[in-house]
């Protein structure tokens, strides 16, 4: 049960954050993004300011706990009631899709499975919206799931500081690791909008909860752990875990990138020094229209199918090395990432052999490996 005084400032913090999270994504300026072509034909349009907005947390974050506005400590001591706070919020939210969806879509990629369950759990839209700007996805996955993730590890070393009077190297690590992914994430925003989360997965419980939810509870725990159990590594072994994770968040990186130029290009930019290796695979949309797709065959995109997601699980292992290996509870979610990515692996291989078909048949034969070159 959530006492009064906790609730307030639950509630003081989540509006807050929610409020600059709704400002952020509307407000702030950023250049006119295209993202793929719906399964039914259309072209959604977004803002690109993920990086813009992810320094304005930041810095009013920094602003208000400079100017005793708030006390980033006092986060961690509530973060239960916090918890109990958003799940209630998103269930409501939830609730809230499923209703906008039946009755007000943003268009055409939307519809009912006929189970009221199954259409609240995987969702009615595949691309809700309030207005032509206020994309609801982009605001639970990327301003409220990735920002919130980034304050909340912030918050955890404020109070590791406050307990103790000094900041672990372990801490610092964890932390200054997970921002490098998150401000990396934001970086690629983009392409982001371009995977399955966005472009295949609709706004339902299924992925607006876990964003709300299970990303704040889970994706923070190495630095919430390390919080009442620091541990101070030796120099050279805090940068060497530090330079592992920071590489394997570049590879993820580049990866990523690499295709997102290679699709801009049409397929006429460099990969690794070399023309790339590719696949004309035609398909047809909702609407029964004829496209194209270029599958990038060479580079990292070269070595295996989904290889992005062996250096994105390398990373989470990094970041959560600095926990120690004494106690279970931080690999939480190392474990659950690597389950995650590996079942969407498989999942991504399915659609895309219903969607491209002999196309997607003569890929498998040209990248043999599904996530880890020569094992799997």
């Amino acid at each position: 049960m959530i006492g009064c005084p906790a609730f307030a400032i639950y509630m003081w913090f989540t509006l807050t954050h929610l409020d600059g999270s709704l400002v952020e994504l509307v407000a702030l300026p950023g250049a006119v993004h295209k993202g793929p072509v719906s399964p039914k034909g259309n072209v959604p349009v977004y803002k690109a300011n993920g990086v813009l907005a992810y320094f304005t947390t930041l810095a009013l974050f920094v602003l208000g706990w400079q100017l005793e506005v708030f006390s980033p400590a006092r986060v961690y001591d509530l973060f239960g009631e916090i918890l109990s706070g958003l799940n209630m919020f998103s269930l409501l939210f939830c609730l809230f899709l499923y209703f906008k969806g039946k009755y007000a879509p943003s268009s055409s990629d939307s519809g009912s499975t006929g189970s009221l369950v199954y259409d609240y759990y995987w969702g009615m839209e595949l691309y809700p919206r309030i207005g032509r700007h206020f994309d609801l996805k982009t605001w639970t996955n990327c301003r409220m799931g990735m920002m919130g993730w980034g304050v909340l590890v912030l918050c955890y070393a404020v109070k590791q500081r406050e307990l103790y009077g000094y900041l672990t190297n372990s801490m610092a690590v964890s932390v200054l690791l997970m921002h490098l992914y998150i401000f990396k994430f934001f970086l690629w925003e983009t392409g982001y909008w371009g995977t399955m989360d966005i472009a295949h997965d609709r706004a339902g419980y299924y992925l607006c909860w876990g964003c709300l939810n299970w990303v704040p509870a889970i994706y923070t725990s190495p630095a919430l752990y390390l919080v009442e159990n620091p541990i101070q590594w030796s120099l050279p072994a805090a940068v060497a875990i530090g330079v592992a994770g920071t590489l394997a968040i570049y590879i993820n990186y580049d990866s990523d990138r690499q295709r997102q130029v290679f699709r801009a290009t049409n397929g006429k930019a460099l990969v690794w020094g070399k023309p790339p290796q590719m696949i004309a695979a035609k398909y047809s949309t909702g609407d029964g229209k004829q496209k194209t797709s270029l599958l990038l065959a060479s580079g990292w995109w070269g070595l295996a199918r989904h290889f992005h997601y062996l250096p994105e699980i390398l990373a989470a292992f990094f970041w959560t090395l600095p926990a120690g290996l004494t106690h279970p509870l931080p690999y939480f979610y190392v474990f659950f990432l690597t389950l995650l990515l590996t079942d969407r692996a498989f999942r991504d291989d399915v659609r895309c052999s219903s969607k491209y078909g002999a196309y997607w048949q003569h890929y498998t034969k040209a990248v043999p490996y599904k996530m880890i070159p020569y094992i799997f």
